[in-house]
């Protein structure tokens, strides 16, 4: 499988589950995930959940601009960074974001 399709079809899945249901990104997450927000580091898939189910907007849309990704170790791991925009609700200019997602997908090589 094309790692570069795998990334992307992660990507849409994640920002369409973040953008529509941020509850449902828990699944995507383990108790060993780590997200650092502004700073402030969380970890597993539950309380990972719970903090960006705690930002303080309940609706946006993220605009993807690029993925890029890259083989990360061994075991069938993927550096995937990201980079768009992100329109809230009610908002009229939107926010540039970037993120890194680093998974590990078995099998994909």
């Amino acid at each position: 499988m094309d790692p570069d399709a795998v990334a992307k079809a992660f990507v849409e899945h994640y920002y369409r589950t973040f953008d529509s249901n941020r509850a449902g990104l828990a699944n995507l997450y383990q108790e060993g995930s780590m997200l650092t927000f502004e700073g402030a580091k969380t970890q597993g898939a539950q309380a990972i959940a719970a903090k960006l189910a705690s930002l303080p907007f309940q609706q946006c849309l993220h605009n993807i601009s690029t993925v890029d990704c890259q083989p990360s170790g061994p075991a069938g791991g993927m550096l995937v960074f990201v980079s768009g925009s992100l329109q809230l609700a009610g908002e009229q200019h939107a926010l540039k974001f970037s993120q890194i997602l680093c998974s590990i997908l078995l099998g994909w090589n």
